[in-house]
């Protein structure tokens, strides 16, 4: 009997050892998973911070290459015009020489709080004259491209240039067509044809609801009377009622289109970093029509137009208020 006792009490010994061992092999087994699981989140956390600072590296690359790029493109931004965004447009055609030249200049400014917005219209026959660079305003794109017309454009009124928007007279025609035509004033009769650049004007004074080619020969036709003048009063009245269609609600529906326009066929220096900033002055556009005013200057025997100085600077002034500048900073 006793024999029988001492043999359970070794059993029990004995599984009681076994049992140790398997807890001793299991809290090293987890350990060891433990220590294999912390050095993969080391490693993790270590290729993860490497790819985060790659990537940060990356971004802060490319915006300091923005920032040069947006630097030679349109100068030192004053900071008096923060709370404005303003927009060089190019309205682009084939010049009298063969190359490619500025037919319409417009700058757009928007105010960043209200969402007002005012046109300035630039004559293309404008004298601009600075460093080694002097001529027609709209003939200098032909040899020195959007940039150098930023800085004249920015030097003559005094303001900064924010971004520009180049787009040919074919792909604004078409714009429009996706819009459904405009409803404009046909302020006398037109009629003008150019066989060797195949271009037909023919229009009725009047109230008339035009299509993008009919509105194109609306812009270019060039009046005996007024001359270059008439073309911009004429952009201004485009302006406006293309400013209006935008704004009507079944413009949504036609989104994909114009955006599908503004990817493949327009010009523009905006980048990815511009994107946030001009959506948000989008979206708050006034549903008020720009102010618009020309250039001041006079047109001498030769079709040049001369700035008058001394009253751009009371119109921008009058534009850009200090009041209101000092609000938006």
């Amino acid at each position: 009997m006793a024999n029988k006792t001492q043999d359970n009490i070794e059993k029990k010994r004995r599984l009681m050892r076994r049992r140790r061992r398997r807890k001793f092999f299991r809290a090293i087994f987890v350990c060891v998973i433990m220590i294999l699981i912390g050095t993969a989140i080391l490693f993790a956390g270590v290729g993860i911070y490497n790819i985060a600072s790659r990537a940060y590296n990356e971004i802060s690359s490319m915006y300091e290459g923005y920032n040069e790029r947006r630097e030679a493109r349109v100068g030192e931004i004053d900071p008096k015009f923060e709370g404005y965004t303003n927009i060089l447009i190019l309205g682009i055609d084939d010049g009298e020489n063969g190359g490619r030249e500025a037919d319409t200049i417009l700058v757009l400014s928007f105010s960043n709080d209200t969402g007002k917005s005012r046109l300035i219209s630039i004559p293309r026959n404008t004298w601009v004259s600075a460093n080694s660079s002097a001529g027609r305003l709209g003939s200098l794109y032909t040899w020195g491209g959007a940039s150098l017309i930023v800085r004249h454009v920015s030097g003559l009124l005094g303001i900064s240039i924010h971004q520009y928007v180049i787009i040919d007279m074919d792909t604004l025609s078409e714009l429009i067509d996706i819009f459904g035509g405009i409803d404009i004033y046909v302020e006398e009769n037109m009629d003008y044809e150019d066989p060797e650049s195949g271009l037909q004007i023919h229009l009725e004074q009047g109230y008339r609801h035009l299509n993008g080619a009919e509105t194109m020969g609306y812009l270019r036709y060039n009046s005996e009377k007024l001359g270059d003048v008439g073309r911009v009063q004429r952009q201004q009245k485009f302006i406006k009622s293309f400013y209006s269609k935008v704004l009507q609600l079944d413009t949504i529906p036609k989104l994909p289109a114009i955006a599908d326009i503004f990817k493949t066929k327009i010009e523009t220096s905006a980048e990815i970093f511009d994107s946030a900033h001009l959506a948000n002055v989008l979206r708050r556009m006034s549903s008020d029509p720009p102010t618009t005013v020309m250039l001041p200057g006079t047109e001498n025997s030769l079709g040049i137009w001369e700035p008058n100085l001394k009253e751009i600077d009371a119109k921008i002034q009058e534009l850009f208020p200090i009041q209101d500048i000092a609000t938006d900073e």
